[in-house]
């Protein structure tokens, strides 16, 4: 018989086909493997860690029209039907619901343990060689430009600007992924963030010197 962690698995898997390649069933497992690196030196409840880390991007409201509603009944049905606490459910569904960069103005003051390692993990799959690969990635899914020196980044953004801007992909690094490396949770994290938010200073350099031909 297959655990709850193992049937998880194969209705993310299911879920995510055909997923744009930076919010894809790959991008999930990573999660989850830095949550379990994370977690392994806190301590916490595992499976809310895991299932979270799961079901963390379920249905991005970047492709459901910024509905931020479907991913918690989707998760919610999904951990019903595996015959999950009640007490587990609602831990996932806070994770889900607060995990965003977006989202980090209306979080609560004091956060659980295992929302700080989750959201740790999704943010270091934000950045490093990873993170730039996706952020291009997704740049020309939107079709945004990949870089314009006329176009300054737009920082401090509101939530509603953020979800709405359409800048250019460099822009990006600074109005949020050179931020993530101070916003880590746990220690861990701190570690796993600072080698990839170096190696993106040493990425941008080098842009900057191709792009104007030095």
């Amino acid at each position: 018989m297959k655990s709850t962690i193992e049937n998880t698995v194969e209705f993310v898997k299911e879920k995510l086909e055909g997923a744009e390649a930076g919010h894809d069933w790959y991008h999930i497992e990573r999660v989850w493997k830095l949550s379990a690196k994370i977690a392994a030196t806190e301590d916490c409840n595992q499976e809310v860690v895991a299932l979270s880390a799961l079901l963390h991007d379920i249905a991005d409201p970047k492709f459901h029209n910024g509905d931020e509603t479907i991913a918690p009944k989707i998760a919610r049905e999904f951990l019903e039907s595996q015959q999950v606490s009640e007490d587990v459910i609602e831990k996932v569904l806070f994770i889900i619901k607060n995990i965003s960069f977006k989202n980090r103005g209306e979080a609560p003051a004091e956060l659980p343990i295992e929302l700080k390692i989750v959201q740790d993990a999704d943010r270091i799959d934000a950045i490093g060689a990873i993170g730039i690969g996706r952020t291009f990635n997704f740049g020309g899914f939107k079709n945004n430009p990949m870089y314009d020196p006329e176009i300054q980044p737009s920082l401090n953004m509101s939530k509603d600007e953020y979800k709405k801007s359409n800048g250019t992909t460099i822009n990006h690094f600074y109005e949020k992924l050179l931020l993530l490396k101070d916003l880590m949770n746990t220690k861990k994290g701190k570690e796993l963030a600072q080698e990839r938010h170096d190696y993106m200073l040493g990425f941008l350099d080098q842009f900057y010197k191709e792009w104007n031909v030095d």
